[in-house]
């Protein structure tokens, strides 16, 4: 009997998660991407793109193919998607695991201000950079820069894979780009652009860390924003080997 296994990814995680179990006998291997990068990298196996409609979506698109388990792969900020899977998964009764990276961890010489949002981490700027500077280098996503756009005061180095839309901030310069990247590269960024802070996001993860460090060595105050808490009652691994085990014995 063959058991069918949803991946919802986007990730590095899920990717690797992918490549660990497609090919076991007996096992479809789904991998589910929300469509909201031009030219993602994408898993090996069968791939859909695009979203579910919600929790009612989904719950349906799981009926609909006979889903035996679910892994939540996707981005540490997606939270209305876990949130979708989490009420999908207890309305079919397919068990749910949500396998999320680790976050960052601060270290010695770090300048680093937590925020709780996005929102918060704006209304941080204006003070935190009060006679020091006014350039700030964004790595928030293109979708944040709308929070950023009332702060005509400050300058923005934007960066993101695909073009951000309007409102943005009105002296914003975009960079587009995509990881892995390195700390001489960001070094490099940093002091081309004259950049006073750095504004992030805690999405974890080997392929972003080279901007801490670089703001690190440079000096520079980092505001880090929280990721969202993981929903309550729903088991959560971190690494993909945990996740690859899970998958054995509820889909294997």
């Amino acid at each position: 009997m063959t058991r069918r296994l949803l991946i919802l990814g986007g990730t590095a995680e899920a990717r690797g998660l992918a490549e660990r179990v497609v090919g076991v006998p007996g096992l479809r291997v789904v991998s589910s991407l929300a469509g909201r990068v031009t030219d993602p990298r994408l898993p090996v196996g069968e791939v859909r793109e695009g979203g579910f409609g919600g929790p009612d979506g989904l719950a349906d698109w799981l009926r609909e193919h006979a889903i035996d388990a679910v892994v939540d792969a996707t981005h540490p900020f997606a939270a209305r998607m876990t949130a979708s899977a989490v009420t999908a998964a207890s309305r079919t009764g397919v068990p749910l695991l949500v396998l999320r990276r680790p976050g960052w961890r601060q270290g010695p010489g770090d300048d680093w201000h937590w925020a709780p949002t996005l929102e918060a981490a704006a209304g941080l700027l204006p003070g935190l950079l009060a006679g020091r500077g006014e350039r700030v280098f964004l790595t928030t996503g293109r979708r944040s820069l709308a929070v950023f756009a009332d702060l005509d005061d400050l300058w923005f180095l934007a960066r993101s894979v695909d073009p951000p839309g309007p409102p943005m901030p009105r002296r914003t310069l975009v960079v587009l780009s995509r990881g892995p990247y390195t700390v001489p590269g960001e070094l490099a960024l940093m002091r081309e652009h004259r950049v006073d802070v750095l504004v992030t996001k805690d999405s974890g993860g080997e392929m972003t860390t080279a901007k801490l460090a670089a703001a690190r060595e440079l000096g520079l105050p980092v505001v880090v924003v929280r990721r969202p808490a993981p929903p309550d009652g729903v088991l959560q691994v971190d690494t993909v080997e945990a996740a690859a085990a899970w998958v054995g014995s509820h889909a294997g």
